[in-house]
């Protein structure tokens, strides 16, 4: 069994070679988002046994930090050609931000997010975003009529009540989303949200937020999502503070357990951290860097092959992604999937394996006419 601390990745995985380099033809990149009025931000897609694609993500914004934010999703029943008309499954009083969605093996489908006060800081400055520059973002003065719209919102809530808001949560519907749940707390968030194993538990790869520790590991549930209890601690690396964010998770065709994290370290900063269990979670390696990314998304494909899609917020701004042919051991040479964004203001995304093989990515991108943000979605092969 692994110990947690001071198992050293050479240990674990003797070989770090990349494997043998793969292509990807791009057949076909639009936006899919339908509502151009609005910022689109940090969306998860899922396919279902049947064949549809859901989608949700935090729509109904102002901008990249606003009080607005609202879960919403759209399916498509023939492999992203067309979507429905955005529906909103969750509209708490303070803003809710970035959508994981799941389909469990019992059917039921799973919708993650958390609730957040971070426009409250640009509120009290009045001052709100206007664009990413490099890596951090340039403010302008906040126009008193947006001012008034904010505050408007923030005075749903007294301050008590805004802070007891806070928290990491799950909706469920076992209808094939025709109805939903009230929400249900989680123990950590992540944006792509949880994953179900061979054993039949879900897995959650996240990040405490509302916690004084705010530390990161894995919860589980045993009941379709219910509940949720923490199971372990990943170890952080030595060297390291706790500045990682952003968990995925995968489980290899061989029974490891590889989670992905997102690196604000001096140490590979925004890179895609790596860690692994082989115990079903209950104990993970010391991380080490895989690439500069952030943040990952995890996928085993058909042929047992995993897939990594991540964001790249360095010119030329866009999406890449990795393969691995020995169950997360190495990873190839970059695949790049779009090149061609405007700003470092895009990423998260995540992909499905359609019934011909055909892959399907989407991600969010800010607008270089607008500076609202979009949905994109590419559809590509591995050469």
């Amino acid at each position: 069994m692994q110990t947690t601390a001071g198992l050293s990745c050479a240990a674990f995985f003797p070989s770090r070679s990349h494997a043998a380099t793969p292509k990807a033809r791009i057949l076909e990149t639009k936006v899919i988002s339908q509502q151009p009025e609005f910022y689109h931000g940090w969306p998860t897609v899922v396919r279902r046994r049947n064949g549809e694609l859901w989608l949700s993500w935090s729509g109904g914004r102002e901008s990249h930090v606003c009080p607005f934010g609202q879960v919403q999703a759209m399916t498509s029943r023939d492999d992203g050609s067309t979507w429905t008309w955005p529906r909103v499954l969750l509209d708490s009083a303070t803003d809710d931000r970035d959508s994981g969605v799941l389909e469990t093996a019992q059917g039921t489908l799973l919708v993650t997010t958390f609730t957040s006060l971070a426009y409250a800081s640009h509120l009290e400055k009045k001052i709100t975003y206007t664009e990413w520059t490099s890596d951090s973002w340039r403010t302008k003065a906040m126009p008193p009529e947006q001012w008034s719209k904010w505050n408007a919102v923030h005075a749903r809530f007294t301050d008590a009540e805004r802070k007891a808001d806070q928290g990491e949560w799950i909706i469920r519907s076992t209808d094939g989303g025709r109805s939903w749940s009230a929400r249900i707390p989680t123990v950590v968030n992540s944006p792509h949200g949880p994953i179900q194993l061979a054993d039949g538990r879900l897995l959650y790869a996240g990040k405490q937020l509302w916690t004084d520790s705010r530390k990161i590991g894995v919860c589980e549930s045993k009941d379709d999502g219910l509940t949720w209890q923490w199971l372990a601690d990943i170890p952080i690396r030595t060297g390291d503070r706790n500045a990682y964010h952003e968990l995925h998770a995968v489980e290899a065709a061989n029974g490891t357990i590889i989670a992905h994290i997102r690196n604000h370290n001096e140490a590979n900063k925004y890179w895609v951290l790596q860690t692994e269990s082989s115990d079903g979670g209950k104990t993970w390696s010391e991380l080490h860097a895989v690439c500069y990314g952030l943040p990952s998304h995890l996928l085993r494909l058909r042929d047992d092959r995993l897939l990594m899609s991540y964001g790249y917020r360095r010119v030329p701004y866009g999406n890449r992604a990795r393969l691995s042919t020995d169950h997360g051991k190495s990873w190839s040479d970059e695949l790049i999937l779009s090149d061609d964004g405007t700003s470092g203001d895009l990423g998260y995304p995540s992909t499905v394996e359609l019934a011909d093989g055909t892959l399907l990515t989407v991600w969010y991108e800010a607008s270089a006419e607008r500076k609202l943000a979009v949905l994109r979605q590419a559809k590509w092969r591995i050469e």
